[in-house]
Formats: C-alpha cells, sequence, structure tokens
C-alpha cells in the first residue's frame, strides 16, 4: 500500500543498485521536474533499524537525490515535504533482486516518442521557455527535440522504427528544409551513412557561422540583407549559413573599401582584397619585393647583446639542479619574454623606399577571427631587383634632359624612363633581359602569361578530339615512357602509369607468374626508348606497329595492378572481375612450397590446411613430424608429387591460402547487362569489343595469339576513327 513519508526520514540505502557518481546522473533537470510537478512515481523503501521511524530508499535513489538538491536549495522543507513511498520489508538479498527489477524493466521513451512529446506540450501554451522550466532542460534542448519532430515524415518514421539513430536523425535535423533533409535521405538510406557524412552534405552550398568571412560581415548584416540562417540545435556554434553569396558579398565589399584605404593611406600602387589569410597562394603570379632591414642603431645594438647575455645565462640557470620549481618557472616566464624582444628586433620590418610605393602592392588578408589584416609583404606585376651603385644611372643635371633623351633609346619621348626597366631608389624596376621585346615595349605579366599557356593548352586538347589513333599513341606513351625510362616524368599530361606500392619491400620469392613478367619485359620491342629527347621517342614509339604496341600495352597494365587498393585491406574488386573474365586458374600457375608458404606459418596452422585438405588421417600423417620435415612434405603434396588417394590430391593441388583467391563473379549477369547497352546502341559496330567474346576459347588464348592482340588493337583504333 502506498504511504507517505517526510523527506527528512529518508536516507539512501547502502544496496540500492544504481551506484552511478551523482555528477552523471542529471539531477537538476529531475529536481526541476519535481518542482514543477511533484514526485510521479514512488519510492521503495525498507524500515531502517535505527533511529526508529525511518526509512532506508533501495529504489528511487536518483528521485531521492534530487528532493534533497531542493531541500538544499530551499525549494522545499524536507521536514514538511511528503514522499510517496511503498514499503518492504525482507532480507538485503530479496531488496536488492527487487531493486534490480525495478530498474532493469524500465523502458526510457525514443527520440521519435519524446520529440512527439514536446510538440503536445509546446501545442498547449506555445511557451518553450515554461516547457523547458517544467521538465528542468535547456531551451536549446526544447528547441532541437522540436526540430526532430519536424523532420521530413520518412526520416521521422525511420527514425521511430529504430532504423536510423538518434545521432543520425539530428544531422538531418541540422537544416529545416524538408525538401533538402528528403533530397539528401533519397540519396544516402539505403547506404547507412554515419551522422558526419549526412551533416557533410547537408552542409554544402552553406556557410559556417564561424567562418572568416561570416565573423567579419556578422549575422546582423547578413540577416538584414536577406540572409538565412540554419540553427543546428543539437551541437554548440555549428549554425550553417544557407545563402553564402549574400555574406560573401558583403565580406567582398568591406574588404574592397579598406583596400582602397590602405592603398590611398600608404601610397601603394594597389592591395588587394582576400578571402584568406594566406597570401602566398594568391601571389604566384607576382614576384616578391625583396627589401633590407633597416640597419641597427647603436642603442638598439647594445640592446640586442644584453639580451642575449641574459638569455644565455636564462638558459643555463634552467638548466642547473641548485633551484626549485618556482624559481625555474620564473625563470622560464623571464625567459620567454627574452626570446620575443630579441625576435622583434632581429625579425624587424624591412624599409619600403618611397620611390617603389606605386610600384607595388600588397595583400589585404582575412585572418581565421575575421579580422582584415595587411599581409607585410610586397609584391610586383614586373621583376624589381637591387642595383649596385655602378650600376645605377647616374644623376642628369638640369637642363639636360632632352640631350639625354636624345641619345638614350630607353627614354621615351616626355623624357620618362622606357616601360622596360630603370631604377627607383638603387632598385631595378622591369626585365631587362628580354632581348626579344622591341624598343618601348612592354612586358607582358606571369598571370597573363599563364592564362595564355592555358588557352594554348585548350587549342591543343580541342585538336586532339579529332586526332583519334593520335591520342591513343599518346596515351600509351605517357603510360609507358616515365615508367620504363627511369628519370623521366614530364609528357605534359597528367596521365600516369607508376609502378604500384607494395604493402612489403624487399624479395619476394620467386614464381612462374612473376618469370613470365620478366620474360614479357625482356622480349619488348624497346629501342624506341634508346633516343634522348622526348619527342624522339614519342616518334619512335608512334613508329612501332600494332603488335609492339599491343604488347606495351599489356605489359604497362599488367605490372601496374596494385596488391590492394590503399584503403581497403581485401584486394580490389574489380580484380575478381579480371580474373573472372579471363577465367583466371590461380593454382596452376602458383602452389605452396615451403619457401613460400609452410616454413612462415605455425605448426597448427599447417595442420588444420591439411586436415581441410585430406581429412584427419592425412592430418594425423603428419603431425608427428617436427615443423620442416612438415612443411617439406607438405610442399610435395601440394605439388602433387604425394602418392594419396586420387579425391586428396585433387583438394591438395586445387587448394589455395585466402589472400590467394579471386572471389568468384556472376558473368552472366555482367554479359546481360552488356546486351541491354549493346541493344540500345548500335550493337552490330561493337562486336569486336563485346565481353560475351570472353568466353570464347580464342579469346582466352590471346597471351599465345599475338596476331589476334594485333587485330583487336587496330579494331579499337578504326572505331575511335569512325
Amino acid at each position: 500500500m502506498i504511504q507517505t513519508v517526510k523527506l527528512a526520514k529518508l536516507r539512501l540505502s547502502p544496496i540500492n543498485v544504481r551506484t552511478a557518481d551523482p555528477a552523471a546522473l542529471a539531477l537538476e533537470p529531475l529536481a526541476a521536474d519535481i518542482a514543477a510537478r511533484g514526485v510521479l512515481q514512488n519510492l521503495l523503501v525498507t524500515p531502517a533499524s535505527k533511529p526508529r521511524g525511518t526509512f532506508e530508499v533501495f529504489d528511487g535513489g536518483r528521485r531521492l537525490r534530487a528532493l534533497q538538491l531542493l531541500a538544499q536549495a530551499g525549494t522545499i522543507d524536507a521536514a514538511d515535504y511528503e514522499v510517496p513511498v511503498l514499503v518492504l520489508k525482507d532480507d538485503e538479498a530479496a531488496l536488492s533482486e527487487t531493486s534490480l527489477a525495478a530498474n532493469f524493466h524500465q523502458l526510457r521513451l525514443n527520440p521519435a516518442e519524446e520529440c512527439k512529446a514536446f510538440q503536445h506540450f509546446l501545442g498547449a501554451d506555445g511557451d518553450i521557455d515554461a516547457v523547458a522550466k517544467r521538465f528542468g532542460q535547456t531551451r536549446r534542448f526544447i528547441e532541437g527535440r522540436l526540430r526532430l519532430a519536424a523532420l521530413a515524415v520518412p526520416i521521422f518514421d525511420a527514425l521511430a522504427a529504430g532504423e536510423i539513430t538518434l545521432d543520425v536523425a539530428k544531422a538531418y535535423a541540422t537544416t529545416d528544409s524538408q525538401a533538402r533533409q528528403l533530397s539528401v535521405w533519397e540519396a544516402y538510406q539505403h547506404s547507412n551513412p554515419v551522422a558526419d557524412t549526412i551533416r557533410r552534405v547537408i552542409a554544402q552550398n552553406s556557410m559556417d557561422a564561424n567562418s572568416p568571412i561570416a565573423r567579419l560581415v556578422g549575422e546582423d548584416a547578413y540577416v538584414a540583407a536577406g540572409g538565412a540562417v540554419d540553427r543546428d540545435l543539437f551541437s554548440d556554434n555549428a549554425d550553417k549559413w544557407t545563402n553564402p553569396e549574400i555574406a560573401e558579398g558583403l565580406a567582398d565589399a568591406l574588404l574592397r573599401a579598406e583596400a582602397d584605404r590602405l592603398a590611398a593611406e600608404l601610397g601603394l600602387g594597389w592591395v588587394r582584397p582576400i578571402r584568406t589569410a594566406y597570401a602566398i597562394s594568391h601571389a604566384h603570379n607576382l614576384y616578391h619585393v625583396s627589401l633590407e632591414q633597416p640597419a641597427l642603431d647603436e642603442a638598439t645594438s647594445d640592446r640586442l647583446a644584453q639580451l642575449r647575455t641574459r638569455e644565455a645565462e636564462l638558459n643555463s640557470a634552467i638548466q642547473h639542479n641548485g633551484f626549485g620549481d618556482a624559481q625555474i618557472e620564473v625563470f622560464i616566464k623571464e625567459l620567454n619574454q627574452v626570446s620575443d624582444d630579441i625576435d622583434a628586433i632581429e625579425n624587424r620590418a624591412p624599409v619600403l623606399p618611397e620611390g617603389l610605393r606605386p610600384h607595388v602592392g600588397a595583400f589585404l588578408t582575412l585572418t581565421p577571427q575575421g579580422e582584415m589584416q595587411l599581409d607585410p609583404r610586397y609584391y610586383s606585376e614586373m621583376p624589381i631587383t637591387r642595383v649596385s651603385d655602378q650600376d645605377a644611372e647616374p644623376p642628369i643635371a638640369d637642363g639636360a634632359d632632352e640631350a639625354a633623351d636624345a641619345g638614350n633609346p630607353e627614354r621615351g619621348s616626355d623624357g620618362a624612363a622606357s616601360d622596360r626597366e630603370h631604377i627607383v631608389d638603387g632598385f631595378r624596376i622591369g626585365d631587362v633581359e628580354t632581348d626579344d621585346a622591341g624598343a618601348g615595349s612592354k612586358p607582358i605579366s606571369a598571370r597573363l602569361a599563364d592564362e595564355l599557356a592555358m588557352q594554348r593548352r585548350d587549342v591543343l586538347g580541342a585538336s586532339i578530339l579529332d586526332h583519334p589513333e593520335l591520342a591513343l599513341d599518346y596515351l600509351l606513351f605517357a603510360m609507358i615512357d616515365p615508367t620504363y625510362v627511369a628519370g623521366h616524368r614530364d609528357t605534359g599530361t597528367t596521365i600516369r602509369a607508376p609502378f604500384p606500392t607494395d604493402p612489403i619491400v624487399g624479395d619476394v620469392p620467386a614464381s612462374p607468374a612473376r618469370d613470365m613478367l620478366a620474360t614479357a619485359r625482356a622480349t619488348l620491342n624497346a629501342g624506341w626508348a634508346d633516343h634522348e629527347t622526348l619527342f624522339d621517342r614519342f616518334m619512335a614509339f608512334r613508329a612501332l606497329d600494332d603488335g609492339d604496341k599491343t604488347a606495351w600495352m599489356t605489359w604497362i597494365v599488367a605490372v601496374t595492378l596494385e596488391t590492394r587498393p590503399v584503403h581497403l585491406r581485401d584486394t580490389a574488386s574489380l580484380h575478381d572481375s579480371l580474373a573472372g573474365i579471363m577465367g583466371i586458374d590461380v593454382a596452376a600457375m602458383w602452389r605452396p612450397t615451403a619457401a613460400n608458404f609452410f616454413d612462415r606459418i605455425s605448426k597448427s596452422t599447417m595442420v588444420g590446411i591439411l586436415n581441410d585438405v585430406g581429412g584427419p588421417a592425412v592430418a594425423q600423417r603428419h603431425a608427428t613430424l617436427k615443423k620442416p620435415e612438415m612443411a617439406t612434405a607438405s610442399e610435395k603434396l601440394f605439388s602433387g608429387r604425394t602418392i594419396v588417394e586420387p579425391e586428396v590430391k585433387a583438394a591438395a593441388l586445387a587448394w589455395l591460402p585466402e589472400p590467394m583467391r579471386f572471389a568468384t563473379i556472376d558473368l552472366s549477369s555482367m554479359a546481360e547487362a552488356d546486351d541491354g547497352a549493346a541493344t540500345d546502341g548500335e550493337a552490330g559496330e561493337t562486336d569486336s569489343l563485346d565481353p560475351d567474346d570472353a568466353a570464347d576459347d580464342d579469346y582466352n588464348d590471346v597471351d599465345d595469339d599475338d596476331t589476334l592482340m594485333a587485330s583487336r588493337f587496330d579494331e579499337i583504333a578504326d572505331q575511335l576513327v569512325d
């Protein structure tokens, strides 16, 4: 029977099964809820031995602690507050079992049920803060559950059914756009993505509210300009701005205005605003202006010497064992300050001569904190170099300008130095090495030169579209030349076929397959590779007949196969498909020997393999041997040189360790898919490339039939030309 007991007469029982640290019990939210609604579920208690009239709580300890928290805060009076309890009397074992049962069978609301409940409560009075207070939660927590309740229907249903986790649901809810949620859901619902993946996809085409641009612009200005904010209610500082173009436009205006102000104030030729803190990536088409630091005056030189002396004294004192920790900390603090002072002197800003200012510029950068900062380095669109005194132009006397102009072809009609080069404040501005530029011509900037080179590249690419035979030769040459001719890499294309990086380094035991690869390389027609220049090698390669080109093509493909993909431990699945198409019998080309396998596994593993192949009789027959003898005997058995039952011999000759096996591929489904593609297109024109031919005997004998491979190469080229 439920009764009430004063809070002051209750204490926690030592047999209560909940022993978590109070900090992990989330007592504050529970206390707030009890303050709003009272104790909704009775506590289980048993009479205490003393003092008389008191009770020990063996189930409901968290509620008891929350009540005590309210009493400490003065919200309730422990002497008067009535707590509903159920009094049970039994031995400690039985009471502990009851406590366990009461906790074990509790079932929390799932997140979807919580969301619907909060949505219902909010619908009653519309006051989020009131709901948060009643449940002892923050406003952000309630808003987060309401955002989940507003998920697109298929996503919310998946959460309710337990098909996606709460973290994944929260990732979808980082945007309140159901259309965006559904587009990502439809693309990823069958691939079981993690929450971070969903969050990244949804965040595409949006801007982090903590990004440098957002910090510079400020949310108020962004919203005032029509920008929208997607609140991430499940993590701090993760809101997204869904109209990044608005923020970028505002940031560009701020940066441009500040850049113009600095250029005018400092007298620079230009100041370019950039939305990053790293100017160096924007300066690759410019010339860095190398300037000298100002000379040290006598006082600063003396100060630097004193600082270095003190630095040495402090380093010596810190390394000495005669000082306590407190004194060492004082020394370290002073040493840091001394080091900063030395750096400030040694890294003093270089001096930009006044005459150079109109000829140079700088970048206005945006720091990660969203602050505009002028980069201290100066750049120019033309080379600027320091000249020695004897190289500098002598000053021109007053009244002698016209004579100087007449006798100096490098000066223009207005008396100014030529655009190609002139000297200002001891610096030569311009490129005097440009012999092919006519008098008075101005060299183009590095950026313009790069742009023109890119356009020339595009012209070349567009022209190659009409020359498939040349493209095929170039493709093969670009793959083969850098790999076969060591040291040559620049073929003018990103196409590469480098040797793979194997997972182990060193000698690998010989095998028939490795011998075949070596033989194939030795028989290649490699005369073209003897030419010195890249062009000569390419033209010689083009002159090879189709049979030789085919041999080179198959060799480069064969020697560039990876052992396994970089990000996986299993073999490449496409390798399995290739093996299935060619009908490879690995066991016919590789057998386990003592050197390549049996000596390198444990005796127990060897016994297990023998048992798999020949059963207990074969395993027991070998188990009594020492490991070296067992390895030798196993090599003979698995090479077919041991007299055993026919079925054991067949099993031994077919056995392969797992890493040597290719997965079985259903070639019939591949053929059906290709038949469908041929039906949609012009099947009659692609018979020579039909994968169905993989089942033909002639196709499987390609390695032994150079003529057939050469004809196939011809057919590929003809189809490209057509």
